[in-house]
Order: C-alpha cells, then structure tokens, then sequence
C-alpha cells in the first residue's frame, strides 16, 4: 500500500509538468502561429500516459483502501465526513473528468486541421489541468491536506 501511495505521489509530479510542458507548447504555437510539431505531439502523448499511470494507480488504492467499502456501506456517512467526501466524491471524480477531458483533447487535436491544432490543444488540456490542480490534497488544504513528497513525511 505504501509504494502505491509514494508511486501515486511520483507521478502526480509527472502528471503536472507533462501539463505545463503541453500547455506552454499550446500557447507557444498560437502565439507564433507555428504548424504542430512532434514535441507537441510528444507532450500531449506523454501528458495523456502519466494521466493514465495515475488514474490506474488512483483506482487500485480507491479498491485497496477500503474507500470502496465505505461506499458499499453508504452515501449519507461519506457526505458528512469532509475527508471521505473529498477523496471518494471530489477527488476521485474530478479526476476522472479531467482524465476524460485529456483523452478528449488529445483525439480533437489529433482530428483537427493543421491551425487549430495548438487552441484544441490549450482549450483541452488548460481546463483538465485547472481541474487536476484544483482537486490535488495539496498541504494548505487542512482538512484533506496530503504532504508534497509522501516519503519524507
């Protein structure tokens, strides 16, 4: 449980700077109104994968750490607990939304003509990452509040 924990932790990391790199890529190629490169077929890619790695983990420790069960038992005790209610309602469903809106994005750039691609791209991929960030335990959240790097904590 605990390596699942530091691993969800890890590429968290890589879920947000694979975001920043697609993002800065998008705005970049509107701004210079370049044609779409591989780097920005790279950076889409691998934002979409570490998105995936991190949901696969997320709903393995979803099914291991007896969050699953306090569904099974019922909804009224989960929204009364503001810690249960942010890991299995908040967190766990935005997260699943901006996982969709990843894929999404990444088949409407990839279906786009050639000067659209970058504003899918940014459009996409800037509000699955306002989502992510926003659902993140981060320390100054003092309810749900999860340290910044698992191990050292």
């Amino acid at each position: 449980m605990q390596i699942s924990l530091i691993l969800h932790n890890l590429i968290r990391w890589a879920v947000l700077l694979s975001g920043v790199w697609a993002i800065f890529n998008a705005i970049n190629g509107l701004i210079s109104k370049r044609t779409f490169s591989k780097s920005d077929n790279l950076s889409s890619l691998l934002f979409m994968i570490f998105c995936d790695i991190q949901l696969l983990i997320g709903i393995s420790l979803f099914v291991s750490n007896a969050w699953f069960d306090k569904v099974k038992e019922g909804m009224g005790a989960v929204m009364k607990n503001n810690v249960d209610r942010f890991v299995i309602i908040e967190h766990a469903l935005i997260m699943i939304f901006a996982w969709v809106l990843v894929h999404v994005g990444k088949t409407a750039v990839k279906k786009a003509e050639p000067h659209a691609k970058h504003k899918k791209m940014l459009i996409f991929f800037g509000i699955a990452m306002l989502l992510i960030l926003a659902s993140i335990p981060w320390p100054f959240r003092t309810e749900v509040a999860r340290p910044l790097f698992r191990w050292f904590n």
